[in-house]
């Protein structure tokens, strides 16, 4: 489901999206309706406006995380510094998404939704956490609570702050669903926090995202490194 203040990008989503045989848009709406809509037609995944003039895409999220399964929901947005986002974030949503988002990166990512990942790309997450007070070297705090996560914890925490599902992460690090869902309930549970989001930001300000970005580099010019160990 698509929840926008402009018609144009409502139907510009719907028929980019509908273009896919796997994904439907049950439906479309303002933020005055939005609420109701999603209760009646129980979408799996809600793409919703941060910034609407008649009821703000956060009072849409709070009403939509009261229900009993509450959809996935990523939060459009048209510029990545957006100071709703980290709130967002923080009150249940799974990402957000750009509204120049390129047409045919769109389905990937609300396919990605679907499967449970997360819609936030490490570049722009660090804008975002750039842009507000607090943010910079690594917070102690978050450095702690990571270190207390085993080493194949740290990757799996890794690949979700990357946006990676329960598949792709055991795809790229060789795991069952199974176990990677495992791995993601005792991360959540060390980590103290309730969402992937969360945990994805928490890693972000421990600098594991660093770490990983510096760890790339060094593999592109070491390309004989045996990385699987």
């Amino acid at each position: 489901m698509v929840v926008d203040d402009e018609a144009l990008v409502r139907s510009g989503f719907q028929m980019i999206l509908n273009a896919s045989e796997d994904i439907e848009v049950v439906a479309t709406a303002e933020g005055a309706r939005a609420a109701d809509v999603i209760r009646r037609e129980l979408p799996d995944v809600v793409l919703l406006d941060i910034r609407m003039p008649d009821v703000d895409g956060l009072t849409v999220l709070r009403r939509v995380q009261e229900l009993p399964e509450p959809p996935y929901v990523a939060m459009l947005t048209t510029f990545d510094t957006d100071e709703y986002i980290l709130t967002a974030l923080r009150s249940g949503a799974s990402g957000f998404l750009l509204k120049d988002t390129e047409p045919e990166q769109l389905a990937q990512l609300v396919r990605t939704l679907a499967a449970g990942g997360v819609v936030m790309s490490p570049k722009a997450s660090r804008a975002l956490l750039r842009s507000h007070p607090g943010a910079g070297a690594p917070r102690d705090a978050d450095v702690a609570r990571v270190s207390m996560l085993s080493d194949r914890e740290r990757d799996v925490l890794t690949l979700i702050a990357e946006g990676l599902s329960n598949a792709d992460i055991g795809t790229r690090i060789h795991l069952s669903q199974g176990t990677v869902k495992d791995h993601v309930s005792s991360i959540l549970t060390k980590l103290r926090v309730t969402s992937r989001v969360q945990a994805a930001l928490l890693a972000e300000r421990a600098g594991l995202l660093t770490r990983a970005d510096e760890a790339t580099r060094t593999d592109d010019h070491h390309p004989t490194r045996d990385v699987g160990r």
